[in-house]
């Protein structure tokens, strides 16, 4: 497994929005992440900047890269643009993060 965080800028004022349609997650947004080979999946908000910090675990064999094509996962994109920061291409603007230290 591969470990993978990175962050997105949520806009302020929409915490408790995220958390309520993160809470009713669509079965099949979950089902099409798992079957990416995604698992262990959390999203944490920095409350005093609105920075969410995610963080997953992926297959060797993983197939993220084919998300943005799919349209469950456009779909959701969509439903989720009023809230947070967005590229011009209609993709949340996430950036990778590093990983710095990791203990077992």
């Amino acid at each position: 497994m591969q470990r993978y965080a990175f962050k997105m800028q949520l806009n302020p004022g929409m915490a408790a929005e995220y958390k309520r349609r993160h809470d009713a997650i669509w079965p099949e947004l979950s089902a099409l992440l798992t079957g990416a080979g995604i698992r262990n999946y959390s999203i944490h908000l920095d409350a005093e900047t609105d920075i969410l910090f995610a963080y997953l675990e992926r297959r060797e064999d993983h197939t993220m890269d084919a998300l943005p094509s799919e349209p469950v996962m456009r779909r959701w994109w969509d439903h989720m643009r009023d809230i947070m920061a967005y590229n011009a291409d209609g993709t949340p603007a996430a950036v990778p993060l590093a990983e710095m230290f990791h203990m077992d």
